[in-house]
């Protein structure tokens, strides 16, 4: 592709606070289309998806990676299906900490991380300020050279 076809990419990024405001707005929204969705997940009120959509975003930024760094064999063995017992987690533990937020039974669970996972593929394809964060920022960033 050519110098001149490329889209213009701004010359500055978000602030951190910014790039942390998207990822929990993001969030946020992950997970009310899956209480939305699903008859099972409920959450009480905005103030609980918000709090749901902080504890999720941590998780996910500091646990998930180390676990799934320890469950590589196990990952290998079983062809990735491990990494989708470690994305489930991330929602049991949020749904342990946020008492506003709850998935009732073990196939609704299931079914929110399958959720979860197909939200964020879309979004890694649709264009929009989540871009700017974690990975899709890299590759945003990476397209834009």
């Amino acid at each position: 592709m050519r110098r001149s076809q490329r889209t213009a990419v701004p010359s500055r990024s978000p602030s951190f606070p910014a790039r942390l405001g998207i990822s929990w707005l993001t969030n946020a929204l992950v997970l009310a289309i899956v209480a939305g969705v699903l008859g099972g997940v409920r959450v009480v009120d905005a103030g609980d998806l918000l709090e749901a959509a902080a504890v999720f975003g941590v998780l996910n930024t500091m646990l998930k990676p180390a676990l799934r760094l320890v469950t590589v064999p196990l990952a290998i063995v079983s062809f990735g299906v491990a990494w989708f017992f470690v994305s489930l987690l991330m929602l049991v533990l949020t749904k342990a900490i946020v008492s506003g937020f709850s998935i009732h039974g073990f196939w609704t669970l299931v079914e929110a991380t399958l959720i979860v996972w197909l939200v964020n593929v879309v979004l890694d394809l649709a264009p929009g300020p989540w871009q700017l964060t974690g990975k899709r920022r890299r590759r945003w960033r990476r397209e834009g050279e």
